[in-house]
């Protein structure tokens, strides 16, 4: 076992994988040599479902470590067995506090309510470090949207003696639903009650819109993280400063096989109902392209917009506007990813069109490697949809 990430580690890790999608720094994770043997920790929480079915569909005997506090929802612990079944987890451990540490310390139960941080400590982060005990690193569903104090994690990051790992860093709230419909993956029962995110009964309130997804832990205490996550070789106890975004714009970054490019058609496209004949027309993907019959010749650009990265229409439209002798630029727009990048040239797409927060999460060095293994997308959903 190695005992010295090392800060030269860490940032060699980052900067090979940081043009990598998520279930890619995943799937090398398990098996690159500079992170050594590793284990998912998963608390089956309101958006856990997504990284364990990507381990799942890459190696289901990677062992997953459970803490039950013995303070969870008992709807979370009904919705750890129902997911670790349906996704065939084949080295589940379930890891709790030692029955002799909760008898001198926490007899009673309530620890949580006079000091929050000692109660993670004896019923989470102790019991999790022995459990973490022979492994180098470890994996994490934490995200830079869910709270302040995220807002700057990377892929790869030191953690004491072992290497942290983050596949979803870099995901937003919406990457992971669209995840969850696309798979048809189960929700956690708490989160129509609006729990965004779920801990132990006492300690976890539902959020109010506007909220970090994490405004409901511990709530009305300066405490943040359970204990088990650091930041600077630290817990966190407060909000991390950060400076403020500048609004995006909606769209205006191209892909083509040539790599990234602006947007020269911006605001410029008509809707079908209201287009005249000329210029650059806007298709929904559930459009009919026999009303186009006869007036091909006029637009120069047909924007084809995806409501989803789910919804396969598009990609239909395309293919019967080029069956139909459309002859010019074809373009995909929405929230596309660059695994579904290969179809969309196959479809007859020239160009996919996303917003610059995508293009920052998924640069251009994903999108060309996804032409390197065109059917590697459609494969893994197969391969999941049949695991269903």
């Amino acid at each position: 076992m190695r005992h010295d990430p090392g800060g030269a580690r860490i940032a060699e890790l980052n900067a090979r994988y940081r043009h990598h999608a998520g279930i890619r720094v995943l799937e090398h994770a398990l098996t690159d040599p500079l992170v050594g043997r590793i284990a998912l920790v998963s608390s089956f929480g309101a958006e856990s479902v997504v990284l364990l079915h990507m381990l799942s569909v890459i190696d289901r005997s990677v062992p997953v470590l459970f803490v039950d506090t013995q303070m969870l929802f008992p709807e979370t612990l009904a919705y750890q067995s129902e997911v670790a079944a349906a996704l065939g987890l084949m080295d589940l451990r379930t890891i709790r506090a030692r029955p002799e540490a909760l008898a001198a310390r926490d007899s009673e139960g309530l620890l949580h309510r006079q000091d929050p941080d000692a109660c993670c400590a004896l019923r989470k982060a102790e019991p999790l470090e022995r459990a973490l005990a022979g492994f180098d690193g470890w994996i994490t569903g934490r995200k830079r949207f869910q709270a302040q104090t995220r807002a700057g994690i990377e892929f790869f990051e030191s953690d004491g003696p072992r290497i942290k790992v983050n596949p979803l860093a870099h995901w937003a709230a919406q990457d992971v639903q669209d995840y969850m419909i696309n798979n048809r993956l189960p929700k956690h029962p708490l989160v129509a009650r609006g729990y965004l995110s779920i801990g132990c009964a006492p300690c976890t309130s539902p959020v109010t819109a506007g909220e970090d997804a994490r405004a409901g832990r511990w709530r009305g205490r300066e405490k943040q993280e359970c204990g088990i996550h650091f930041i600077n070789g630290k817990p966190v106890r407060g909000p991390v400063p950060q400076q403020e975004e500048a609004e995006e714009k909606k769209v205006n970054v191209i892909v083509t096989e040539a790599g990234f490019a602006p947007d020269n058609h911006a605001g410029g496209f008509v809707p079908l109902e209201e287009w005249r004949g000329q210029g650059a027309l806007d298709l929904p993907a559930d459009c009919d392209p026999a009303s186009l019959l006869g007036r091909l010749d006029g637009p120069g650009v047909i924007r084809i917009v995806f409501g989803s990265f789910t919804d396969g229409r598009g990609f239909t439209v395309a293919r019967r506007l080029r069956m139909m002798g459309y002859a010019g630029q074809l373009r995909a727009s929405g929230p596309l990813i660059a695994d579904q990048f290969p179809m969309a040239l196959r479809s007859g797409f020239n160009e996919v069109e996303i917003s610059p927060a995508q293009a920052e999460r998924q640069p251009w060095a994903q999108w060309r490697a996804s032409l390197d293994r065109p059917a590697a997308y459609q494969e893994r959903l197969r391969a999941s949809c049949e695991a269903q």
